[in-house]
């Protein structure tokens, strides 16, 4: 009989986290436990689904990490500050930063064989546009700063422990239960209503991951015994703002409410960010 994968995950009510938790559930032999603030009456009532309670998870010690991860075999560890509009240049993420790390030594301490963390494509050097895993890092604001910084500590930390590292740097996510101050949500609140919507430049080009998609790759990555070091979470395939809004605008017959040039781009987006598998 194959043995019972243990995995801990955090950030499982968010955007990501929530579609990996997804993912997971149609497997068979994993049992699921997530580290909530509040505990989730729907996922309580499923079988292999446990919860464990904390007011906020970046503020717990390396000896409760210790405790709650023993007997652990895997950790997907999908929580963060990333609330829109703010989190790029927060200094929350240099809390969040420290909190992983006890999280991870802690980890590390009690035998916990696989540590998956969730990174952003912002860490590379993105003058050239196209991204591999081999791309030299050159983060540029502090969400990155902070997310190079912990993947350059647990890549030497984790190993010293015997415990495998996955990185896994995300691209553009669209999708499922998306904040609706984020682009695609935006664009379909805003036709849905015959609204104008009032668009940056039409040119950049991003990779955008449907985040189902995403999360069936970081589960792949997390459960295969390949599945270590940096790994790209991203479509491999680049679209312009304008195609992007004219494909959503199409569905509700209104290209003409697309405003394009109307907002000022954000000084961080470069214009070409495509991944590379």
């Amino acid at each position: 009989m194959k043995k019972t994968l243990k995995i801990l995950i955090t950030g499982s009510s968010g955007f990501l986290g929530s579609q990996i938790v997804n993912t997971l559930k149609k497997k068979d032999n994993i049992e699921l436990i997530l580290i909530v603030r509040k505990k989730n009456k729907d996922l309580s009532k499923l079988d292999n689904v446990k919860m464990i309670l904390t007011k906020d998870l970046f503020s717990e010690t390396v000896s409760w990490w210790k405790r709650r991860t023993k007997n652990i075999d895997i950790i997907i560890h999908s929580a963060w500050y990333v609330e829109p509009g703010k989190f790029m240049t927060s200094t929350k993420n240099f809390y969040c930063l420290n909190g992983t790390l006890n999280m991870a030594l802690g980890a590390a301490k009690s035998g916990v064989k696989k540590f998956v963390g969730i990174g952003t494509c912002a860490e590379y050097d993105t003058s050239n546009g196209y991204l591999d895993i081999n791309t030299k890092l050159n983060p540029t604001i502090p969400y990155s700063a902070a997310k190079a910084s912990l993947f350059i500590a647990l890549e030497k930390l984790l190993p010293m422990h015997g415990v495998d590292f996955c990185w896994c740097r995300v691209f553009y996510l669209f999708g499922e239960n998306e904040d609706k101050r984020r682009l695609v949500p935006y664009l379909r609140e805003r036709l849905s209503k015959g609204k104008k919507a009032l668009l940056g430049s039409a040119e950049g080009i991003k990779d955008y991951i449907n985040v189902t998609k995403a999360a069936e790759l970081i589960v792949k990555h997390s459960l295969s015994h390949k599945g270590v070091g940096a790994k790209n979470i991203c479509s491999g395939k680049g679209i312009t703002l304008r195609n992007l809004a004219e494909q959503i605008a199409d569905e509700y017959n209104r290209r003409d409410l697309l405003v394009f040039g109307a907002r000022k781009s954000n000084p961080f987006d470069p214009p070409v960010v495509v991944g590379i598998l």
